[in-house]
């Protein structure tokens, strides 16, 4: 039987890219999105969910429970971006943001940690972003999101620690994705989604005695 990994937002841009690149190296992917038209490849197994509700956070478990199968890494890579402030940004956005970026993270984790930790083994991935430790003007409730989810990595990998389960922080810089459509902007001047998964696996292929807790990556001409 394959090992699998589960990629929240797994369907396009980073998630997609760090799902292709772990089937490549012999696993099965459980992606998810709120939509998966189009979406079939050997290797892929796809969901739709939409993880900024708790009703959709508990369909991609029953799913991923429904397999049978040990879940050997775990990437919570689902986000949503919605530029603004904190004092002027839509009503009702840092729920939003919240619920997106950081609730789905903390709910889908506690539905499949526990296995992990019987089996004393696993590896939980968590997309953060230069966002995580750089506060910009335009950035509100994402940047807030951010910060929580890398904090949210820190306090999983103390706890995690004696049971031989690994955390890492992917904090990514701009990476020339979907989002970045329509950007006047030369395309070195971006990282590419291959780049992130492709330390992502590192991390992944390093030897049960150590982890790399954060990744911090940004295009070689520096952050946007």
């Amino acid at each position: 039987m394959k090992p699998l990994i589960v990629v929240t937002g797994g369907t396009k841009g980073i998630g997609r890219a760090i799902a292709d690149r772990f089937i490549a190296e012999g696993f099965e992917a459980v992606v998810c999105a709120r939509s998966i038209e189009g979406i079939q490849s050997d290797g892929l197994l796809p969901v739709v969910a939409d993880l900024s509700t708790r009703d959709g956070v508990i369909h991609l478990l029953d799913y991923v429970q429904s397999l049978k199968r040990p879940v050997d890494v775990l990437v919570n890579n689902t986000g949503i971006f919605l530029p603004g402030q904190i004092h002027n940004e839509a009503e009702g956005t840092f729920e939003q943001v919240m619920n997106t970026n950081v609730a789905s993270a903390y709910h889908l984790t506690r539905g499949l940690v526990g296995d992990m930790i019987a089996r004393r083994k696993g590896h939980i991935f968590m997309m953060c972003s230069t966002a995580s430790i750089t506060a910009y003007t335009n950035g509100g409730s994402y940047c807030i999101s951010k910060f929580a989810l890398l904090g949210m990595s820190r306090v999983l990998r103390e706890e995690l620690k004696p049971h031989g389960v690994k955390v890492t922080a992917l904090l990514p810089g701009a990476t020339l994705t979907g989002s970045w459509e329509g950007t006047d902007l030369p395309e070195e001047r971006f990282m590419k989604a291959d780049d992130v998964a492709a330390s992502a696996w590192a991390a992944y292929s390093l030897s049960k005695s150590a982890v790399m807790e954060e990744i911090l990556i940004r295009p070689q001409l520096g952050d946007i």
